[in-house]
């Protein structure tokens, strides 16, 4: 049976799983989501003897029903390959209690790669099985991890270009490094004078510009998108939690149907949301632990049941979570509104508009399965300091933000039984400065790269690839513009006038 995607805004739009791909957004400005959330058709003991691959295939042609099997296992096997540096793809360590699932072991070094591998693979397929004869121009904005990762897997691909937008001054140095010495000739990276929900507002009104669509139509050329807006990102990210619980199994570590929490740092909502997706698949997740640093926009929503983006934006150390308008939530809202696009629309014209907007009492009840909380600046470099003196383990500022978030969660509810397992979303090296300077204020006189090989010295790691490729690498791309001059930049790259 063909599973069918609906815009969160409008009813009568519904589309297929490659449609949606190939739009990223829909028609109104709303997401794609499918009509109903399917069931895992495996049992667990078969999940346990399989491949990270093989699981990925099982997750995934549940939701891409309009792919053959043979598309899908060819965009699978693309992806997750000798790209990755270790076999399982997303390994699972334990440490002082909990189980951090490593997502960050692909080309970028971040999680962004477990869905951004694929997503070229899986657009250009779905761009064949469409007669689309435009070339793609994928359009992003990036609050650190997203742009490299979709650069490096789009990097040269056919038909397809790529621009990236990010906040000049609000990603770390490594991050930013990574970008601009991306090679490609399709590839653009745009530092922009701003911050990263300013850069996404200006991605999105260009997707929902129809004059510009016209236009760019008239040139060869349709946009997409690489967020995690885009389903073709979010279907990937259910996968890793699925193989998470699976291992576990497999490990011994959890009885058959026993319940697990999981803790994931998150900005944009959809790493979460793909966990909500796996637990309403039959995984058996008790708890959703929403993790938030300074931002504490969903924390406050959690607690509330308003979400209020209005306040100051905080630079942080966790800058892939710098986030006041988490796109994805709206996903969420959707089901929690009964399915109603309507009701959806009225909130988020309401965000647009006065910056805020409160659920009923009957939706809030529906959110009970999430926890959330927040993790100071202070206590995320504490976390981090804590955590490397107990067990020699190093994490990075995000994965610290949901480790004390954790702390926070079991202090809260007494829940101490319960196996957890934290979402680990980038590699302590793509921060090295907050890393280091949270184990000891004596490293902070040394270069970023110095502080590379310290932290491969003190955590017995060695320096991932990612990180010797930029040592030396020329910067390629040195664009930076106003917010408000993004779109003429987008043409100027596109030769169009």
């Amino acid at each position: 049976m063909e599973l069918m995607y609906a815009s969160t805004r409008d009813a009568n739009e519904k589309v297929t799983a490659s449609q949606a791909i190939l739009k990223g957004l829909a028609n109104d400005g709303g997401l794609f989501v499918p009509t109903e959330l399917p069931k895992l058709d495996v049992s667990v003991e078969e999940l346990a003897k399989m491949s990270y691959q093989e699981t990925a295939y099982v997750v995934m042609k549940q939701f891409l029903t309009d792919f053959t099997e043979e598309e899908l296992k060819n965009c699978i096997n693309a992806a997750y390959d000798s790209k990755f540096d270790t076999e399982e793809i997303a390994p699972l360590v334990s440490a002082d209690g909990a189980y951090y699932l490593e997502l960050f072991h692909g080309s970028t070094i971040a999680f962004k790669d477990m869905a951004l591998s694929i997503l070229p693979h899986l657009l250009i397929t779905a761009a064949r099985k469409n007669q689309v004869k435009n070339d793609i121009v994928i359009l992003t904005a990036t609050s650190g991890d997203t742009g490299k990762a979709a650069l490096a897997g789009f990097a040269d691909v056919k038909g397809t270009k790529i621009i990236v937008f990010y906040p000049k001054n609000g990603v770390s140095p490594i991050q930013e490094k990574q970008m601009v010495t991306q090679k490609g000739d399709n590839t653009f990276v745009v530092g922009i004078n701003g911050n990263f929900d300013q850069a996404q507002t200006g991605v999105k009104q260009m997707f929902s510009d129809a004059d510009l669509a016209e236009t760019m139509n008239a040139a060869g050329y349709q946009f997409s998108s690489a967020n995690s807006i885009n389903i073709g990102r979010l279907v990937p990210q259910i996968v890793y939690y699925v193989y998470a619980y699976a291992k576990l199994y497999a490990n011994g570590v959890i009885a058959k149907d026993e319940k697990i929490n999981v803790v994931v740092p998150t900005g944009n909502f959809g790493n979460i949301l793909a966990a909500f997706y796996a637990k309403n698949m039959g995984i058996p997740i008790a708890k959703l632990i929403c993790a938030s640093n300074e931002n504490k926009v969903l924390y406050d929503f959690f607690t509330t049941g308003t979400y209020d983006r209005n306040r100051e934006f905080i630079l942080t150390n966790s800058p892939s979570m710098d986030i006041l308008i988490s796109s994805n939530l709206e996903r969420l809202i959707y089901r929690i509104a009964g399915n109603d696009a309507k009701k959806n629309a009225d909130f988020m014209k309401e965000l647009t508009t006065t910056g805020k907007y409160e659920i009923t009492a009957e939706m809030k009840e529906k959110l009970a399965d999430f926890y959330g909380n927040y993790t100071s600046e202070e206590e995320t470099a504490k976390v981090i300091k804590d955590l490397y003196d107990k067990t020699g383990y190093v994490i990075d500022t995000h994965t610290a933000v949901a480790s004390g978030v954790y702390a926070k969660y079991k202090k809260d509810t007494n829940d101490t039984k319960t196996k957890t397992v934290i979402a680990s979303t980038a590699s302590p090296f793509k921060f090295t400065r907050s890393v280091m300077d949270a184990i000891d204020e004596k490293y902070d006189s040394m270069s970023d790269f110095e502080l590379v090989d310290e932290l491969s010295k003190i955590a017995n790691v060695k320096v991932p690839k990612a990180i010797e490729e930029i040592r030396t690498a020329p910067v390629l791309h040195d664009t930076v513009c106003e917010v408000n001059e993004m779109q003429d930049v987008v043409k100027k790259f596109l030769n169009i006038k």
